[in-house]
């Protein structure tokens, strides 16, 4: 009898624990899900991606638990200059119900930076990212070159200086024809002037000897 009452009793056990599981079974345990990234700020807010060279940035956090309040922060990580530990910004959110929440966007001067991202019920240390900004880089451009002055225009003549004109002057008079020897002037036929006037004068003469022959006469 003991031993069929007490197989009786395991056997009610085992059912009430198939047909009645604990709530707390249902429920995921809280802990360290979820990832952060470090977003350009004109990278839209479904990538996955990390992008640890920025300007303006924001803060992208996945698959965290539902409504996780997140507290984080910004410290100066130089590690060349010897400089870290000095918190530069700092903020808090608390996500959705998908674990997913991004901040506003976030401008820092130039430098090397680690975020820390801390959250409820997380167990170990925060997550981080290193990242830098240069925002230098991304807003420089070639200088234009400068312009060519334009050419001054030429100067005009100083007060009793001549000024040569762009283009040359017509000559006022074209030069009077030589004749063939070079030193005598010709009429319109072509004959010498001074030889017509040797004529003419002998001519004279010969008709004034002939008028004194005839009166002697």
């Amino acid at each position: 009898m003991r031993t069929l009452f007490r197989a009786g009793a395991l056997s009610a056990v085992a059912a009430s624990a198939v047909l009645c599981p604990p709530a707390a079974a249902h429920a995921t345990a809280p802990g360290d899900n979820g990832t952060v990234k470090i977003h350009d700020s004109a990278t839209g807010e479904e990538a996955r991606r990390n992008e640890p060279h920025v300007c303006t940035f924001y803060l992208d956090a996945f698959g965290f638990d539902r409504a996780q309040r997140v507290d984080w922060h910004i410290e100066v990580w130089a590690p060349t200059a010897g400089v870290k530990g000095e918190t530069v910004r700092s903020g808090a959110l608390t996500l959705d119900g998908e674990g997913h929440g991004r901040t506003a966007d976030l401008t820092l001067p130039d430098g090397h930076y680690k975020l820390f991202w801390n959250f409820a019920d997380e167990k170990g240390s925060a997550k981080h990212k290193v990242f830098w900004t240069d925002c230098e880089e991304e807003d420089g451009g070639t200088p234009s070159a400068p312009s060519t002055p334009s050419a001054s225009p030429a100067p005009s003549g100083s007060p009793g200086e001549a000024v040569p004109s762009s283009s040359p002057s017509s000559p006022s008079s074209s030069p009077s024809p030589q004749g063939s020897g070079g030193d005598l002037a010709e009429t319109g036929s072509g004959a010498p002037v001074g030889l017509l006037s040797a004529g003419a004068a002998a001519l004279l003469g010969a008709g004034g000897y002939l008028v004194l022959r005839r009166r002697r006469a």
